[in-house]
């Protein structure tokens, strides 16, 4: 922009110099009054193309400012798309999983539901086969009670330790008081078939 001045202002002088040389000769007022005057026009020619100038770089950095903030704009409307997009993917992961992990819980815990009914009614069944041995083999009833080969059959069984421990201390109240024996029989049924 100074180079365009610069020029405009040597064109002006250059311009001013051939008229001032090629004039005919003038007295020395008319000199001073026809050289104040092209300085004048010279002065108003550089202004207005300094003014132009500066006009036309005004305006090419307003355009170059508008470009800038739209790129800018339209690289954050992009940022900002990218961010939304990888934000619903983690949503939609983080879904699935959660989905995935109830799914297996559920699965989890009906499979353990499921093996502690077989294990009860495993330990049900042999809790009643072992009181239907004893009243078949006649080691149990009012008149005859075999408490060394019943304790035996109780340990030997598979029955939880609670159920053998109470089992066993039935069995010690039945030896510690024969005229019991009606009496503990049901509790012990209850305990082996009822558990």
């Amino acid at each position: 922009m100074s180079r365009l001045i610069l020029i405009v202002v040597i064109a002006v002088i250059g311009i001013g110099a051939y008229y001032y040389v090629n004039q005919p000769e003038q007295t020395p007022a008319e000199k001073i009054q026809s050289a104040a005057e092209d300085a004048s026009d010279a002065v108003g020619e550089a202004a207005s193309a300094a003014q132009e100038a500066a006009s036309d770089a005004l305006n090419s950095a307003t355009e170059q400012a508008s470009e800038a903030a739209s790129s800018i704009a339209d690289q954050a409307n992009a940022a900002a798309e990218q961010a939304g997009q990888a934000a619903t993917d983690l949503a939609n992961q983080a879904s699935d999983t959660a989905t995935d992990l109830a799914n297996q819980a559920t699965d989890t815990a009906t499979d353990l539901a499921n093996q502690a009914g077989d294990q009860v009614a495993a330990l049900t069944g042999q809790g009643q086969e072992l009181f239907n041995s004893w009243i078949q083999d006649g080691m149990l009833t009012a008149q005859q009670f075999d408490y060394d080969k019943m304790v035996a059959s109780v340990q030997e069984s598979s029955l939880t330790q609670e159920i053998k421990t109470q089992a066993i201390k039935i069995l010690d109240d039945i030896k510690a008081a024969p005229d019991t024996v009606v009496e503990k029989i049901q509790e012990l049924r209850n305990l082996l078939i009822q558990q």
